[in-house]
């Protein structure tokens, strides 16, 4: 056993253990740490935020993507992520972890991707993306990087045709666009650049085809960095507004009509996001390596990613594609027409916000919590932080084995093969990260080479405590 002391905030060790003991009971810490923040958080929040959760959680708002006879014939096929560390405590439990499906914190017999209805059909929400299983805690607002989207559909879609059930927007749609190639990224931007294509600048629906498009997949944000930023998205094109946020409603079951009677909803939805806060890290960390990691931080990565601290800033700056030199796809995919018309649109409210319509390269994100936030860069194709400050070091093909922390590199527990197996089916397959695939370079902010092997540990010390 291990025995835990609190001084002045920070967790020490002050017994010996086995190591693999040692790592489980790090790994309960971690859970339960961001357990007690979660509900920190909501009891924090104003009614106002708490409402755009319920409202995330409880109303529908898309057509419905399965039903419960769907999910039975899922849970006989007895698909499981290869995470030996986490167990499901049901066959449904296990159907849900298979794809990146989480219980609720506040209900544990729900899903939080998905909105239960009365019919026994679940209804996509915006948790599958931006919440999920964060390092074993259930965290609203935190990246999913479990979502088996892909899989999920394809597996759907099967059951459908073989039971005769009608398909519905998203087993049609991905027929002709990916939905993600590697679990836990997606093509969420290209979504919305072919639903606004079907849209005129008041949302009415048009007939046009959308124009080709170069599909790529995007690691997920965490929503505690959208209080701290004007602007959303990798290269920050959009002005930060509640409207803005209902982009994913664009099918077309739903009329200009649907998108003002529930602007009101999406403006509590705003403040409960901007009510995210990041975690702090629950485990012991060395203040000598973080006062030196501060030091190094401030002088060589502050002027993109801001500081930290009572005197915290963000400067929100974007960087220009031959400088960052990470994928260029993303930047790319968007044409500065989309993002002009975007402007123009009701979203943005007719180019009352601003819109920037050709940006030099991405912005760099504010770095609050990221240590519960990997994979990184734009694209999820750095697996550790570790990895993250040596460039050269950056694995080709890896796949995460672990729900639990890599606490030693900070980010996913993973293999590294020298090639994806034979004979594996498509589930299996998206498992593996291959960064040598069209978007998916772990290429680019070579920045740390600047720094000392010693600087980079702390550097890396001082990540933790942001």
């Amino acid at each position: 056993m291990i025995v835990v002391m609190i001084v002045l905030g920070c967790p020490f060790w002050l017994a010996v253990a086995e190591p693999s003991d040692r790592v489980d009971d790090e790994a309960e810490l971690i859970r339960s740490s961001l357990e007690l923040h979660v509900e920190q958080m909501f009891a924090d929040m104003s009614e106002e935020a708490r409402r755009g959760y319920r409202f995330l959680t409880g109303k529908v708002y898309l057509p419905n993507d399965f039903n419960e006879l769907i999910l039975s014939r899922l849970d006989e096929q007895e698909l499981d992520t290869p995470f030996p560390d986490a167990q499901p405590v049901s066959r449904r439990h296990a159907t849900w972890r298979a794809f990146g499906i989480s219980s609720r914190h506040d209900d544990a017999t729900k899903p939080l991707q998905y909105v239960p209805t009365e019919k026994g059909e679940f209804v996509m929400n915006c948790f599958a993306c931006h919440g999920g299983n964060t390092l074993g805690a259930v965290f609203p607002g935190a990246p999913n990087s479990t979502y088996a989207l892909e899989s999920l559909i394809e597996s759907v879609r099967k059951i459908k045709v073989a039971e005769k059930i009608p398909l519905t927007h998203m087993d049609v749609g991905s027929m002709f666009m990916p939905l993600g190639t590697t679990v836990g990224s997606s093509n969420a931007v290209m979504f919305g650049v072919a639903l606004m294509s079907f849209r005129d600048k008041d949302l009415n629906v048009l007939t046009q085809p959308p124009s080709a498009m170069k599909h790529h997949d995007m690691d997920t944000p965490p929503w505690w960095h959208f209080s701290r930023k004007t602007h959303m998205y990798a290269d920050g094109f959009a002005d930060k507004g509640h409207k803005g946020l209902m982009q994913f409603m664009l099918v077309r079951q739903n009329g200009p009509e649907r998108f003002r009677e529930w602007t009101p909803d999406f403006a509590d939805v705003y403040q409960f996001i901007s009510s995210i806060k990041p975690p702090k890290y629950p485990l012991a960390t060395d203040r000598a390596l973080i006062a030196k990691g501060k030091i190094a931080f401030d002088e060589h990565c502050a002027r993109c990613h801001g500081t930290y601290g009572a005197d915290k800033s963000y400067p929100e700056l974007n960087v220009p594609m031959d400088e960052i030199g990470t994928d260029p796809l993303r930047w790319e995919s968007l044409t500065s027409q989309y993002r002009t018309n975007y402007g123009e649109s009701w979203f943005a409210d007719y180019g009352e916000q601003s819109t920037i319509a050709a940006p030099e390269g991405y912005t760099a994100p504010p770095l609050d919590g990221i240590w519960a936030t990997a994979p990184y860069l734009h694209n999820g194709s750095v697996p550790t932080l570790w990895h993250l400050l040596h460039p050269d070091e950056r694995p080709e093909l890896w796949r995460r084995v672990a729900l639990s922390l890599d606490t030693a590199k900070i980010g996913f527990k993973i293999e590294t093969p020298a090639s994806v197996p034979d004979k594996l089916n498509n589930y299996e397959r998206r498992w593996y990260f291959d960064t040598q695939r069209f978007g998916k370079s772990a290429a680019g902010h070579d920045f740390p080479n600047r720094l000392s092997e010693e600087e980079k540990l702390a550097v890396l010390e001082y990540l933790k405590t942001l």
